[in-house]
């Protein structure tokens, strides 16, 4: 994974912080072997959401889109202190035509299917200062960072 990471940060010029954020969290597709064998059972396996992180002076910002979940659907935590872990339920209502004889011919959007991404934080991050808002179908995570440590002071002292 490393080397993946590393081959992508040189092609694009990425900061050399890019893999501190990584924890085995790539995007699944739906047509993953995985994905198909569930499909068979009838059970639903989480789906990684892809996410933007923009690393600027005083925060880390994460960014995903999240169509058709509310706030009140989604879940973002912190654990063991050094982990972002973000979860959904994958609730989305369909529109219900209140008319009798009414019915769906196409459905294309998909309800999502569970939610579930983590994030190794660096340890510069303040994890008691996160904000987190959705609007308009993307999620956005704010995490401050911590202010950097003061540099030791090395006093000379002449010998007499």
């Amino acid at each position: 994974m490393s080397s993946v990471v590393d081959a992508v940060s040189h092609l694009f010029n990425f900061p050399e912080t890019l893999d501190k954020f990584i924890i085995n969290s790539r995007p699944h597709h739906h047509d993953d072997a995985a994905a198909n064998e569930n499909k068979g059972a009838g059970a639903r396996s989480a789906t990684a959401i892809p996410v933007d992180i923009l690393d600027s002076p005083k925060e880390y910002i994460f960014y995903m889109d999240v169509p058709g979940l509310s706030k009140s659907h989604i879940q973002v935590t912190v654990e063991d202190e050094s982990t972002l872990v973000i979860r959904s339920n994958g609730k989305r209502k369909r529109e219900e035509s209140e008319e009798e004889g009414c019915k769906y011919i196409r459905l294309e959007r998909r309800a999502p299917h569970k939610i579930l991404r983590k994030f190794r934080l660096p340890e510069n991050c303040n994890v008691s200062a996160m904000t987190a808002k959705c609007e308009n179908g993307v999620l956005t995570v704010v995490v401050e960072k911590l202010p950097p440590p003061p540099k030791p002071k090395t006093v000379q002292v002449t010998i007499s």
